[in-house]
């Protein structure tokens, strides 16, 4: 896929990384030359320009691109005029940063596919992490469920998922495996990429390290968590 980051602050940078890891083609841009100098090697291409002049995104490629991604931080202007910008130049979908409430709504008006919070996100997750042991990731659903992703522990190695039966030993319902795969990236490194098994079935062994997405209620998921203390 092609991405086009824009803002390379800490959000941005880590984000544009990420995402070159993981074999797509991204475009960093930030109106500042030493983060863009900073981040060429690490990054598909960086361009300094600034995102708030119309003259200037119109040399990139932005119809050309999957995403384009607002990812500046504190300059609430910059951030509302590039987002405009990009949708006037009518790139496919387009995912904002908002710092605040008021942020989010404003840009929500102008009409992006996706809003996102990377602070308040991110101590979601974390404080999902020092309640739930052995959880990476969890996405709440209504009426105290939810979908989490848990790090195997190294008890379960070995042992075939029909064996640990998680639904009648916890009241959980595994749904797929993640484990990493070793691929090469544009520029032929090594690099793990995150696979999915696809649809489980009893007869497949756990292996410690392996995430394994499981649904059920907080309580559960909670208990779950404990056993492994």
């Amino acid at each position: 896929m092609k991405f086009i980051i824009i803002g390379l602050g800490n959000f941005g940078s880590v984000l544009a990384m990420q995402l070159t890891r993981m074999g797509h083609e991204v475009i960093g841009v930030d109106g500042s030359e030493v983060k863009t100098e900073t981040f060429k090697e690490v990054i598909t291409q960086t361009i300094c320009l600034d995102c708030a002049n119309e003259l200037a995104m119109k040399t990139l490629p932005l119809r050309e691109c999957d995403y384009a991604v607002v990812a500046i931080g504190e300059d609430f202007g910059a951030s509302v005029m590039t987002t405009a910008l990009l949708k006037k130049a009518g790139v496919k979908r387009i995912v904002s940063r908002a710092i605040d409430a008021l942020h989010q709504t404003v840009i929500e008006t102008i009409g992006v596919d996706l809003v996102m919070q990377p602070e308040k996100e991110s101590a979601v997750q974390l404080a999902n992490r020092l309640v739930f042991s052995g959880i990476r990731n969890s996405f709440p659903v209504p009426s105290g469920f939810r979908i989490v992703e848990y790090q195997l522990p190294g008890r379960f190695t070995g042992l075939k998922l029909k064996e640990v039966n998680f639904i009648r030993t916890y009241g959980l319902q595994p749904i797929t495996i993640i484990r990493n795969k070793e691929e090469k990236s544009l520029f032929a490194k090594p690099m793990q990429v995150p696979e999915a098994t696809g649809l489980l079935s009893g007869d497949e062994v756990l292996v410690a390290g392996d995430i394994l997405l499981l649904f059920g209620s907080d309580k559960a998921i909670a208990d779950l968590a404990r056993s492994d203390e």
